[in-house]
């Protein structure tokens, strides 16, 4: 019989007991489930990396680390886990939150609504926007939401860049990898979103440099990662050939109320709500994951260490 740690801040044992017992019941499982429990004894923890627990020395039978967060940035280099790592990949719930804010913010800024939603000038202006096949869009990062995002863009009709460190095969859409395919990716990007994990090797990789790519009066969206963006250059290149940026993320949150981001009139703040766990559906992949591995087959969404996702 397992016994799991849920290990995040009080409110979501609140948000999630219910739906963990359900959904472990649902598997037949029999276990003990608590927010306190011998470390020595602990066969799984369900995790959130604002959680107290930071040393996982003393849970020395530790099956697995199963991430309540789609980024683990903030527990893979934790040189005291040496159990596997899970990352959450929830369709119902968070792949599904992620593609309705890009697919929303994309069509908005193709669309151009903004200037039909806020117009105290009553200006009629009549130019159509082009459709969605004549506004190419890239996306940076194809892991499980960039795929599922990207899917979503290509069956409304834009056609779809995605570039990743590693080739991928996603159908309908153009793929690209390396340097050379950055650089391809974003000198067609007329709409960037970012979905890219937090790395060493993806900080600020939207600089002086790459956003100096992009054509003029291109839209970056960001749901992914704060430290995709070097702040300041992106600023400067809202007076220069980048037309809006709508960002989800930051390099610190909640985005400090003095933060230029805040007051700029091309830039649209959301307070990190694109992607968000659902606590009825991620209790269903916990379970589902859990059961998996009593069950002795390999888990579901484990984290490479070495690539840092």
């Amino acid at each position: 019989m397992p016994n799991i740690l849920f290990a995040a801040l009080t409110e979501a044992w609140d948000d999630y007991e219910t739906h963990l017992r359900s959904a472990l019941d649902d598997e037949d499982l029999q276990y003990t489930l608590a927010t306190d429990l011998p470390p020595a004894e602990v066969d799984y923890i369900v995790y959130a990396p604002n959680s107290t627990v930071r040393d996982f020395t003393p849970y020395t039978r530790l099956k697995a680390v199963m991430n309540l967060w789609a980024g683990v940035e903030k527990v893979v280099k934790n040189p005291t886990l040496a159990a596997p790592l899970t990352r959450m990949v929830d369709d119902e719930g968070l792949t599904q939150g992620m593609v309705e804010w890009v697919t929303g913010h994309t069509l908005r800024h193709h669309l151009g609504m903004d200037a039909h939603i806020v117009n105290p000038e009553r200006i009629w202006d009549d130019t159509p926007p082009p459709l969605a096949k004549d506004r190419p869009v890239t996306i940076l990062g194809l892991g499980a939401l960039g795929q599922a995002c990207a899917r979503a863009l290509t069956q409304i009709g834009f056609h779809v860049t995605g570039w990743s460190r590693s080739k991928k095969d996603v159908p309908g859409v153009t793929c690209l990898a390396g340097a050379e395919g950055l650089d391809a990716a974003l000198t067609t990007a007329q709409i960037l979103i970012l979905l890219l994990p937090d790395t060493p090797a993806t900080t600020n990789l939207i600089n002086a440099d790459t956003l100096a790519r992009l054509p003029q009066g291109a839209v970056i969206l960001n749901p992914g990662r704060g430290p995709l963006i070097d702040d300041e250059a992106l600023l400067t290149a809202l007076d220069a050939n980048v037309s809006h940026a709508t960002l989800d993320t930051f390099r610190t949150e909640p985005l400090p109320r003095d933060h230029a981001f805040w007051c700029h009139r091309r830039i649209t703040v959301t307070p990190h709500i694109a992607s968000t766990t659902r606590p009825d559906s991620a209790a269903r992949v916990i379970a589902r994951n859990i059961a998996r591995a009593e069950r002795g087959e390999t888990l579901h969404h484990l984290v490479d260490r070495t690539a840092g996702y």
